[in-house]
């Protein structure tokens, strides 16, 4: 597809997901503000969850905490965040936060609502055409390689459909997961395997 022609679609597709009220009109008790980052050229697609509550009000994806730890893991690889922001794409399985969960924290989308929004999702990769997705927790993962478990995920790089899937953790303080020495090395593996693909795609 032609640069341009991506380029139009892509934006197409950006206002779209912002008229977006699916989820509202099924009853799901989300914020509707989709949020998303990037640009038809990108390589490197990252895809989380859902956004968070301080997404919403940013309007910048993974712009809270977590973000903080996950820009603090591609800066090990060598990505520079300003730069990866500008000229790679950021998005989630579901566009708009969820909502709490009590006192416990976010809502995870449920099955139905990542139905819903997985059209969106399609197109993106479908304009976007990324060759390395990366995605970032177990919702994200399952999307690109079905049920699979973070030990066997985390640490390896994946084929599919001609695109490269490097998996990584959700990096919420609240995930366990990340306290485990094991799952430390799987992290770096991780990491080591993110900067040797930075290297050979050149960006």
């Amino acid at each position: 597809m032609p640069r341009g022609d991506r380029e139009a679609k892509l934006v197409a597709l950006h206002a779209e997901m912002r008229r977006c009220r699916r989820c509202l009109d099924a009853g799901y008790p989300i914020t509707p503000r989709p949020i998303f980052s990037g640009v038809a050229t990108a390589r490197i697609m990252v895809v989380g969850q859902a956004p968070g509550l301080n997404e919403t009000r940013t309007g910048r994806p993974f712009d809270g905490p977590a973000g903080r730890r996950l820009f603090a893991w591609l800066g090990q690889a060598g990505f520079v965040e300003d730069e990866f922001r500008r000229t790679q794409y950021i998005t989630a399985v579901t566009k708009c936060y969820p909502g709490k969960k009590g006192a416990r924290g976010d809502r995870v989308p449920t099955a139905a609502e990542r139905r819903l929004c997985a059209p969106f999702l399609a197109r993106e990769l479908e304009i976007v055409a990324p060759k390395l997705i990366i995605p970032v927790g177990r919702i994200a993962i399952s999307r690109f390689l079905g049920e699979i478990g973070l030990d066997e995920a985390v640490g390896k790089v994946f084929n599919r459909d001609d695109r490269l899937i490097l998996p990584l953790p959700h990096p919420s303080g609240a995930n366990l997961w990340l306290n485990r020495p094991e799952s430390k090395d799987l992290l770096h593996a991780a990491i080591i395997h993110l900067r040797r693909l930075r290297k050979s795609m050149s960006v």
